[in-house]
């Protein structure tokens, strides 16, 4: 059996033990999967199976196994909770997220050009009205409104588009 931290005592490995085996020095399974965390080789033996583990443990260099243990264990996580897309759905969800806080800071970024250019309006227009409705022609793109009703309305149009409210991804 394999020692457990030099404190004496012996202990099979998290996958000894759910494989129901003797735990030797020579284990490949012993450093990675911890006899007090079983559940990581628990998920990772459902999906990926023990014999596969073993093979991909022992055909990679001692100082990648940590990584790919660490990866085995999240896809096996991933899977399990979402059986179709696994860590793919999850990776698509983050870039879901992604994108519509850059459309927010797109549009943060709008307003706040938007404010500057009405402050340094009615800083240098000497009291005329700049933004009046009156004075202001067509917009030529979402974001190059002149009117402050216009270029509001315009950016709850964009956040709206940007679906708002609807969860990102259910954890």
């Amino acid at each position: 059996m394999k020692e457990n931290g030099g404190r004496g005592s012996t202990s099979p490995c998290a996958a000894c033990k759910l494989l129901r085996r003797r735990c030797t020095q020579e284990c490949v399974f012993a450093p990675y999967f911890p006899g007090d965390e079983p559940q990581k080789f628990a998920s990772v033996h459902k999906v990926f199976g023990a014999s596969n583990v073993s093979k991909m443990l022992q055909e990679l260099p001692e100082y990648q196994r940590g990584d790919a243990v660490s990866s085995m264990v999240y896809e096996a996580n991933a899977r399990i909770k979402d059986p179709i897309y696994g860590c793919v759905g999850t990776i698509s969800s983050l870039q879901q997220q992604v994108d519509f806080l850059q459309t927010q800071l797109a549009i943060a970024q709008a307003e706040l050009v938007h404010m500057k250019m009405q402050q340094f309006s009615s800083m240098s227009g000497g009291g005329t009205a700049v933004n009046s409705p009156e004075n202001v022609s067509p917009p030529s793109s979402r974001y190059s409104q002149s009117s402050t009703t216009n270029s509001l309305f315009t950016m709850d149009m964009v956040v709206d588009q940007a679906n708002i409210g609807a969860p990102l991804w259910s954890c």
